[in-house]
């Protein structure tokens, strides 16, 4: 089976999920980096026209959309299976899944996130503070959901680790980086806990920022 090749922008939560999930399937992957300035122009618009993160090749097959690259690891690489067989379960990680991208990251992640960390640090950028006060309600509505649907248990969808775990776990380690965090995890023991032990798998690891840039000078 031929590699499984990510083009990102190195550090993207998006691009993590995916190469985690390979890490955890066992599959072998290349990091091929892409600049931000490079999003909107060719070659890479023929990779993903919308001009987004990541998107995957598989030999002569291209693909994009997270949740889709996702989906597609899991049904070409069977062991180990990262969608419950029940379909309680799997509704429950498809519905992670979208309050992930749709509430943490639109909501949260790419206002909060982006004011602290990427505009600041690599844009050159002044922070605005009243996008973040703005963005702050939102983030804690999200944060406080997926508490509630944890409700103690080791992952969100069933007995064992599936892709909900896989999508989440990388945003709310972006969105760790920022002062904003301990105030909206107060009170979260359980997602805090589960995130610890999220970051703890060697997929998580495998796939942090510096490891990536380690892979990058290595190639």
């Amino acid at each position: 089976m031929n590699d499984f090749v990510i083009h990102t922008i190195p550090g993207s939560p998006f691009a993590r999920a995916v190469m985690a999930t390979l890490e955890e399937k066992g599959a072998p992957w290349t990091l091929a980096p892409v600049s931000p300035g490079a999003l909107r122009r060719q070659p890479y618009l023929s990779l993903h026209p919308f001009g987004r993160v990541p998107a995957l090749q598989h030999g002569d097959f291209t693909l994009y959309e997270t949740q889709a690259i996702l989906r597609y690891l899991d049904r070409i690489l069977a062991s180990p299976p990262l969608t419950p067989a029940d379909a309680r379960a799997a509704a429950r990680m498809d519905q992670v899944m979208n309050i992930s991208d749709w509430y943490l990251f639109q909501g949260a992640g790419a206002v909060i996130a982006f004011q602290r960390l990427i505009g600041p640090m690599f844009l050159g950028l002044a922070t605005n503070e009243a996008a973040i006060a703005e963005a702050l309600p939102k983030a804690q509505l999200a944060l406080d959901e997926l508490e509630r649907l944890l409700d103690g248990r080791s992952w969100f969808a069933g007995e064992a680790l599936s892709l909900a775990d896989l999508t989440v776990a990388p945003q709310l380690d972006f969105l760790a980086q920022t002062p904003e965090w301990a105030g909206l995890t107060t009170g979260h023991p359980n997602l805090l806990a589960w995130l610890a032990r999220m970051n703890g798998r060697p997929s998580l690891q495998a796939t942090a920022t510096d490891r990536l840039s380690e892979r990058i000078a290595a190639a």
